[in-house]
C-alpha cells in the first residue's frame, strides 16, 4: 500500500525534525518547509494527503498559507491541521474559517498529533472513496438515461418505416432496413453486455480466476465475432500473434478486453482501412498493441479515457455516440491481471492500443 504523503510547515528546524520524526516511525512519507513560501512551492510540484502547518511564521503566516490552498485546485481538498500556540477562540476560529479541519496546541502530545493526523487521513480517505462511488453511480445512470437509450430509439424508429415500406409493398429499402436494425440491435446489445459487467465488478460479483490462456486463440475467436464487420467495412485486418504464446490471465475477463477494444477499431476506422494486431513477449509480460488507422483520438480527449469521472463520448464513422464505458472496463479488468494500459493516437490518422499481462510461465 502506498504511503501517506504529509507535508510538516514550520519556521522552527528542531520542531519540523520532531515532528517528522514521529511521522516516520508511523509510516508516513514526510516533505517540509521552514516558511509560508516554500510549502506553497511544494505543494505546486507535489501532492501531498495531509498538511501540518505552523501559525505563526514571517512574512506568510499559517492562515494566508491555508487560504492560498484553498483558492487552488490542485491543493483545495488537502485538509490542514494547525499547529498553533494561539489559544485564544479569535485565533481558533480564524483556522476554521480560512478552511483548516483541525488544530493541535503547541506544545504538543505526540500521541495527540498522530491520532488526529491519522483520522484526518481516514476521512480523507472515506471522502475520496465515497467522490468515486458517486462517480459511479452518476455514470451508471447517464448510461441508462442516454447510451442504452439511444440504439432502442434507432431500433424502433427504423422498425416504423421498415413496416411502412412493407405494407405499401416497398421492398427496394428492406434490406438496408434490416441491416441498420440489427446494427441498432447489435450496439444496444454490446452497451448492456458492457453495463452488466461493469456493474457486477463493482459489487465484487466477478471473481478474479487466472488460468493458462493462448493468445493466439483468444485473438482468433474474437476476430470470428467480428468477421461479418470487418467485411461489411472492406477492412484490412491482420494479426501476428505466434501459437504457443500463453499468458496468465482470467479469460472471461481477456474476452472483454479484446472484445472491446477490437470493437472500437472497427467503429472508429474508416471502410477500407487497416486494424492489426501484435505483441511482444518481455522478460516477465507480453505487450500486445492494437492499432488502426482511423479517426484518431485528441489529446484532450486521450486525458479523459479511463476515468469514470471523465466524460468521453465521440461518434464513430457511422456518427453512432459510445459511451466509454468499454475502455473503462477494459482499465479496470487489465489492472485485475496486473497489467497496464495505455493509448497513443494522432487525429485523422489512427489509433494504438497497448496493453499488458503476465507470461505463463510452465
Amino acid at each position: 500500500m502506498e504511503k501517506f504523503k504529509v507535508l510538516v510547515v514550520d519556521d522552527v528546524p528542531i520542531n519540523i525534525q520532531a515532528v517528522s520524526n514521529l511521522l516516520k516511525q508511523e509510516g508516513y512519507a514526510v516533505g517540509y518547509a521552514v516558511n509560508g513560501e516554500v510549502a506553497l512551492e511544494l505543494m505546486r510540484k507535489n501532492s501531498y494527503d495531509l498538511v501540518l502547518l505552523d501559525v505563526m511564521m514571517p512574512e506568510v503566516d499559517g492562515f494566508e498559507v491555508c487560504r492560498k490552498m484553498k483558492t487552488n485546485p490542485k491543493t483545495k481538498d488537502v485538509p490542514v491541521i494547525f499547529l498553533t500556540a494561539k489559544t485564544d477562540v479569535d485565533s481558533i476560529a480564524l483556522g476554521f474559517d480560512v478552511g483548516g479541519i483541525d488544530y493541535i496546541l503547541k506544545p504538543f502530545y505526540s500521541q495527540e498529533l498522530l491520532a488526529r493526523v491519522k483520522t484526518q487521513l481516514r476521512l480523507k480517505q472515506q471522502t475520496q472513496e465515497l467522490k468515486e462511488i458517486n462517480n459511479t453511480k452518476d455514470k451508471f445512470f447517464s448510461i441508462i438515461a442516454h447510451d442504452l437509450k439511444n440504439p432502442f430509439y434507432g431500433i424502433l424508429s427504423l422498425g416504423r418505416m421498415l413496416k411502412e415500406k412493407l405494407k405499401n409493398k416497398n421492398f427496394e429499402e428492406t434490406e438496408t432496413y434490416a441491416e441498420l436494425i440489427f446494427q441498432s440491435a447489435q450496439n444496444g446489445y454490446s452497451l448492456l453486455e458492457n453495463l452488466l459487467e461493469w456493474s457486477n465488478n463493482q459489487i465484487g460479483k466477478i471473481i478474479y480466476q487466472p488460468e493458462e490462456i493462448e493468445l493466439f486463440e483468444i485473438i482468433r475467436n474474437t476476430q470470428e465475432l467480428f468477421q461479418s464487420e470487418i467485411q461489411r467495412k472492406e477492412l484490412h485486418f491482420s494479426s501476428h500473434i505466434p501459437k504457443n504464446l500463453f499468458v496468465y490471465a482470467d479469460k472471461n475477463m481477456l474476452k472483454t478486453v479484446f472484445r472491446n477494444l477490437l470493437s472500437n477499431s472497427i467503429k472508429f476506422t474508416e471502410n477500407g482501412g487497416f486494424i492489426k494486431i501484435d505483441c511482444e513477449a518481455k522478460l516477465k509480460f507480453v505487450e500486445i498493441n492494437i492499432s488502426d488507422t482511423g479517426i484518431g483520438i485528441s489529446q484532450e480527449d486521450q486525458d479523459k479515457l479511463f476515468h469514470i469521472d471523465q466524460s468521453f463520448s465521440k461518434p464513430d464513422t457511422e456518427q453512432i455516440k459510445g459511451s466509454g464505458l468499454g475502455l473503462i472496463l477494459c482499465k479496470e479488468f487489465i489492472f485485475k491481471n496486473k497489467g497496464q494500459i495505455w493509448v497513443k493516437s494522432d487525429l485523422e490518422k489512427g489509433s494504438e492500443f497497448t496493453f499488458t499481462l503476465p507470461i505463463y510461465f510452465k
